[in-house]
């Protein structure tokens, strides 16, 4: 049997605070992180991702006090990114109580950074994600970013996802910046010429607006959904999707949702 198709909301964190921007920018307030943590575990979310923005531009590490916070709440389980430069870095993570870690910068300035990752932690413990934005001239249409979108690498977003499948992750996570915060759906192509060459899960990033995206997206190969502004202002809500997505034939649980 299929595994579910998972809900995972996203916990963009800036200064240790929840924050949600639109196409990386444009940043608001949206609450506390481990009440949010919280609320989300409630409401049926089966992951979670908590990812701190602007640890690596500003050259330091995760908020592990902010990890260990939400860890102490937390019913499933989450993933860390932001600020992940190394193996002793992302153990450091692992300790303050994340499931997975979330590595982007370092991992395309290093790539053996992913292999040594893997073998020291075992690969469902280490995501890779991937910022891309549109590029014509490149042969799938979309380049790498790095730096929290910030600079260009002249890389092809999936050769590079192949090359990381290569070295064994359990999950990829390609973020759009064209459709980040736009609420105008997911990048549906670069979802499927992931999941088409890579055998790692790919993580629907970017750009979810109404249910119908979110079912496009499994459509495309996607098997986690990542969202925040749609459920962090309650634009959508993970029980009304989660009954969506079932009545759309898709395989998610529906065993933790709260009583209706």
């Amino acid at each position: 049997m299929n595994k579910p198709v998972r809900i995972m909301p996203c916990l963009d964190m800036q200064n240790g605070r929840v924050v949600k921007g639109v196409h990386f920018t444009n940043i608001q307030d949206a609450g506390d992180p481990a009440a949010c943590a919280q609320a989300y575990c409630a409401a049926g979310a089966d992951e979670l991702a908590l990812l701190d923005i602007t640890a690596t531009v500003e050259n330091r590490p995760t908020l592990l006090e902010v990890v260990r916070r939400v860890a102490q709440v937390v019913t499933v389980p989450f993933t860390v990114g932001g600020g992940i430069a190394d193996a002793a870095s992302a153990e450091a993570v692992l300790e303050a109580g994340a499931d997975k870690i979330s590595v982007s910068s370092a991992a395309f300035r290093r790539p053996s950074v992913i292999e040594e990752m893997v073998k020291k932690f075992g690969p469902q413990r280490v995501t890779v994600a991937i910022d891309v934005d549109r590029n014509p001239r490149l042969p799938s249409g979309y380049e790498v970013y790095i730096d929290g979108g910030r600079t260009a690498t002249g890389a092809d977003a999936v050769e590079w996802a192949r090359r990381v499948d290569g070295f064994g992750v359990s999950v990829i996570l390609p973020t759009s910046k064209a459709a980040d915060g736009a609420k105008t759906g997911y990048e549906l192509p670069l979802i499927k010429a992931i999941a088409e060459h890579c055998s790692a899960e790919v993580v629907a990033s970017g750009g979810a607006g109404t249910m119908e995206h979110f079912y496009q997206a499994v459509e495309a190969g996607a098997s986690i959904l990542l969202a925040a502004s749609v459920f962090h202002f309650h634009l959508i809500d993970i029980p009304e999707l989660k009954r969506y997505l079932s009545r759309k034939g898709v395989n998610v649980s529906l065993s933790n949702l709260p009583a209706s």
